[in-house]
């Protein structure tokens, strides 16, 4: 970590996690993590190591077996601290417009009450999906739905966006286009965002830190990247983060 981030305060801390699969398999065996304010951590790694589940542990939608989590000033689930999940698949209201479905992300802030529709339409025009607005999701693209979801979760104003596989689904095209959306995204409304992939290239794009975790259950190996946002990564740090993952 730079100078810089290392005086921010930690947005995200994990001490000594334990966690078991059903059936009693351990996954994770005190891992310990920490993100800090205004960071984009990538969680890297194969199949089957836990990503989704930290993921899941982090929102508070699994209980761990055992150790700290902190999710901004909060404990577990993020303890009335601002935060939003966006999973792998949009899940979108399919009877509500795009507009209606962005609206109703805002209105499950804690004051539950109306959204401003200036405050709608300014974000779709902000991000760029505003002729998106009066369609529904069977009317938008893959791509075009998961950024509705991730607009969705930026209308809840989260510091913290906790972000699953999202553009997993999509066409390498479409999805390289929506990983530097993303960057810009979360550049705008500066939070700290924590996101899941096993795709390397994905990771450099997006993580300005990246953290792999390893089939011991624990993070295994962590790099500062430099390039982050840029899809020309620094080729010997992609080189090391290979070599790692082959034997994460």
């Amino acid at each position: 970590m730079t100078a810089g981030v290392l005086e921010k305060p930690v947005a995200v801390s994990v001490k000594g996690l334990q966690h078991r699969l059903p059936g009693g398999r351990p996954l994770f065996t005190d891992l310990d993590l920490q993100v800090r304010s205004g960071e984009s951590l990538v969680l890297l790694g194969p199949s089957g190591v836990g990503k989704s589940t930290l993921l899941r542990l982090l929102a508070g939608l699994e209980e761990p077996a055992g150790g700290e989590l902190r999710v901004g000033s909060g404990n577990t689930g993020g303890g009335g601290h601002s935060f939003a999940v966006v999973f792998q698949k949009p899940l979108l209201y399919p009877w509500l417009t795009v507009r209606e479905n962005v609206a109703l992300g805002g209105r499950f802030r804690a004051l539950r009450g109306r959204v401003d529709a200036r405050h709608v339409d300014d974000l779709l025009d902000h991000f760029g999906i505003a002729e998106l607005a009066d369609s529904r999701p069977d009317q938008i693209s893959g791509g075009q739905a998961q950024r509705v979801a991730v607009v969705r979760a930026a209308a809840t104003r989260p510091e913290i966006l906790l972000l699953d596989e999202p553009f997993s689904a999509l066409d390498p095209v479409t999805r390289a286009d929506s990983q530097r959306w993303l960057v810009g995204v979360t550049a705008d409304l500066g939070v700290t965002t924590v996101m899941v992939t096993h795709d390397v290239d994905e990771a450099l794009v997006v993580g300005s830190r990246i953290a792999l975790l390893g089939s011991s259950g624990r993070v295994q190996q962590e790099w500062t990247n430099p390039s982050h946002g840029s899809t020309d990564s620094d080729p010997a740090l992609r080189e090391s983060i290979l070599a790692a993952y082959r034997t994460a």
